[in-house]
């Protein structure tokens, strides 16, 4: 290097939904202060969704297209690891480490640091990694991806006066894809949705059950049939209403939804316990938290029962655990099985 810097490495850490002028100022703190920046990129393993619209690939190239040394900025792909803040700090720390060897620095000596924008919403993890020093740079003109994406998606607009111009091209690029057209036609969706609610005092909370049934490795799930999330795979369940406990609630989801072929004081029977799910991002529609339930069934000889799409599914079916694919679940779906498989005897 000509110049001494202050890092080794900086740690940028976002989702970049999409890459704006506020991204391009923290990338370029951060190359002025370290030899190597690292952008650790969130999200990256969902189906496209109007909260993350835009592939890992294709954040990766938004990045390395507007940087000023894109040599010196390494792009690396960070997993949701939804309600398990420390697993998802272990990851962090592992991503970081593998890439400091694999710049031949030492993970022990190497001076490392996180970068992001100081008070901001997204900014808290500047505080989960005591062994790194935190670099804050203020937020740049209150600028927020969500309102950006709301517009383009809505509207087809661009903001050109806080975008990067590689960032407009992407956009304009993006606009002609079927992925777009489908992301448009969610954004409506929610638009409406959100419509019927405006009288509301306060902004609505939704109460949701989820039925999570594992039977011989294998787990039941159901086609959704329109949107939010159309065509994507999610767990059989849906709203409260409000003459009914929580468990009525799912029981009758369940069975609507997939017809599943046992009887239901079998299925109460095999419950093994329950959970709730509250990130306050995990639905479109607006807050909606759900109670999980995991019904654990026991092996039969005639193999698993049989199950058939009902009321607002296109279809049922039993998925090997093996074959779950968090880029084809809805929502916080592949999630929630993944913490409520810890119950299973």
């Amino acid at each position: 290097m000509t110049e001494s810097k202050i890092f080794d490495a900086l740690v940028f850490i976002g989702r970049f939904q999409p890459i704006h002028l506020g991204h391009l100022k923290v990338f370029e703190k951060g190359l002025s202060q370290a030899d190597r920046l690292y952008v650790l990129v969130g999200s990256t393993e969902q189906p496209r969704n109007l909260r993350n619209p835009f592939t890992f690939i294709e954040r990766a190239q938004m990045v390395q297209a507007c940087v000023s040394a894109p040599d010196r900025t390494s792009v690396l792909a960070l997993p949701d690891i939804a309600y398990n803040d420390q697993a998802w700090i272990s990851t962090v720390q592992e991503i970081v480490e593998q890439q400091l060897r694999a710049d031949g620095l030492n993970p022990a000596t190497a001076r490392v640091g996180l970068i992001g924008h100081e008070k901001d919403a997204t900014s808290y993890y500047l505080s989960l990694f005591p062994q790194w020093d935190s670099l804050g740079v203020p937020p740049y003109e209150r600028l927020s991806a969500t309102g950006l994406r709301d517009g383009y998606f809505r509207d087809r607009a661009i903001d050109q006066a806080n975008l990067p111009e590689t960032t407009i091209a992407f956009l304009q690029q993006f606009q002609d894809s079927e992925a777009y057209a489908a992301l448009h036609e969610e954004r409506a969706f929610i638009d409406t949705y959100r419509e019927g609610w405006q009288a509301s005092p306060y902004p609505p909370t939704f109460v949701t059950v989820d039925a999570v049934v594992i039977q011989s490795g294998h787990v039941l799930l159901v086609k959704r049939r329109a949107f939010p999330g159309k065509g994507l795979s999610a767990l059989p369940g849906g709203f409260v209403n409000v003459d009914e406990p929580l468990v009525d609630a799912m029981i009758r989801e369940l069975r609507e939804e997939t017809r599943l072929k046992v009887p239901e004081p079998v299925l109460r029977g095999s419950i093994k316990g329950s959970r709730v799910f509250d990130d306050p991002h995990r639905s479109a529609r607006g807050r909606t938290i759900t109670h999980a339930y995991l019904i654990q069934l026991t092996p039969h000889a005639d193999g698993l029962p049989m199950v058939k799409g009902g009321d607002d599914a296109a279809k049922a079916l039993w998925l090997p655990l093996a074959n779950l694919d968090s880029r084809r679940m809805f929502e916080d779906h592949y999630h929630i099985i993944q913490a409520m498989l810890s119950m299973a005897e």
